[in-house]
């Protein structure tokens, strides 16, 4: 399909550059392909009653590590000043990254991280860039590794905001906690799953008295999925792999919900991308531990999720096209357009939709 099909136009006074609070009065956008009332207006804090017992909730437990590092180019004429943004991990000092003038670095640069405000109570964190690639990825070797690498980020990262409010405001404290889901477990993300902000430990605790279960898969999420969709068509454009796993006792417990009559509702496109990477032919889920690329446009043949909740997403990118796909690109656009006339807040601070899949 062509990339424009996913094209419209959203008000920069809609995105959010502050998240709801508490993180359940989000608003709710409701939206069912087909019915009579296909779209109603509601609250988050509303879902334990929008859902039924027995549907099973899947939520991406990754943790949001502060990705956004800022340092200088140190070993060749003038001391450009260079931001890193962490994309995905390769061993224990490697990184990929992308860079911020990324077009004055070549490999064999060095930058030192650090010197613009919190210094490393570890030394100098330093490294070099060992490689770039395609896409304006870069291969970053730190002088540091494993769990010293990962406390020395921890000190002199900021909260990996996107694109779309890093450019309107800075990064502050509060948005450690507040770019991060209440559930989140795993180290490795560079960007949250947005859906899961809007839950609160009481939330998730009547959810449970409906009868409501959870489960938790993980997801790294890389910094690819802010990436433009840069090619005409859907089909010129490839994913950046992310990692993600599934055990197998979380797959038997999502198999036997299914089997029961259970929905199957996923927490974000992030949990929705894995679940559907792990499905066999047949729907059935299995125990997964890798890399997914998975790109899902119109036409693609869902194999396990019924709901999906996730925030609104930008023009032409490839969640929007995942949201087009799941419950119908005519309805994604009414639901959008709807979402504009009454203002709801866009993108991952924002406000967030239940979309049931398309008959």
């Amino acid at each position: 399909m062509r990339v424009d099909a996913f094209d419209f136009a959203l008000p920069d006074k809609l995105i959010a550059l502050e998240p709801a609070r508490p993180r359940d009065a989000a608003r709710l956008l409701i939206v069912r392909p087909g019915a009579s009332r296909e779209l109603e207006d509601s609250r988050v804090a509303s879902l334990p009653s929008l859902l039924s017992p027995g549907d099973l909730l899947v939520f991406n437990d990754t943790r949001v590590i502060p990705a956004r590092l800022t340092g200088r180019r140190i070993n060749r004429g003038d001391r450009p000043l260079i931001e890193v943004l962490l994309n995905r991990r390769i061993d224990p000092h490697r990184w990929f990254a992308f860079a911020r003038p990324g077009k004055r670095l070549r490999p064999g640069d060095l930058i030192r991280f650090g010197e613009q405000g919190r210094v490393c109570l570890l030394g100098e964190l330093e490294a070099t860039v060992a490689d770039k690639r395609d896409r304006g990825e870069i291969e970053l070797a730190f002088s540091l590794s494993g769990a010293v690498l990962d406390e020395a980020i921890e000190q002199l990262g900021e909260a990996p905001l996107p694109p779309y409010i890093v450019g309107r405001r800075d990064a502050v404290d509060a948005d450690r906690q507040d770019y991060q889901t209440v559930y989140a477990a795993h180290d490795g993300a560079v960007a949250a799953p947005t859906a899961g902000l809007h839950f609160t430990p009481e939330m998730l605790a009547n959810l449970a008295r409906s009868g409501i279960d959870s489960a938790f898969v993980t997801l790294h999420v890389g910094a690819g999925t802010f990436l433009p969709v840069t090619a005409a068509d859907t089909s010129q454009h490839h994913m950046l792999p992310e990692w993600g796993e599934i055990d197998g006792a979380t797959a038997e417990r999502l198999n036997k919900a299914r089997d029961k009559g259970g929905r199957i509702v996923a927490v974000g496109t992030t949990a929705l991308r894995l679940l559907e990477s792990a499905a066999d032919e047949r729907g059935r889920i299995e125990a997964f531990r890798g890399d997914t690329d998975l790109f899902i446009t119109p036409g693609y043949p869902f194999r396990t999720v019924n709901v999906l909740m996730t925030n609104f997403h930008l023009p032409r990118s490839t969640l929007f096209m995942l949201v087009a796909a799941f419950s119908g690109l005519d309805t994604m656009k009414r639901a959008y357009a709807h979402a504009i006339a009454e203002r709801y807040r866009f993108y991952s601070y924002g406000d967030a939709s239940l979309l049931f899949r398309s008959p």
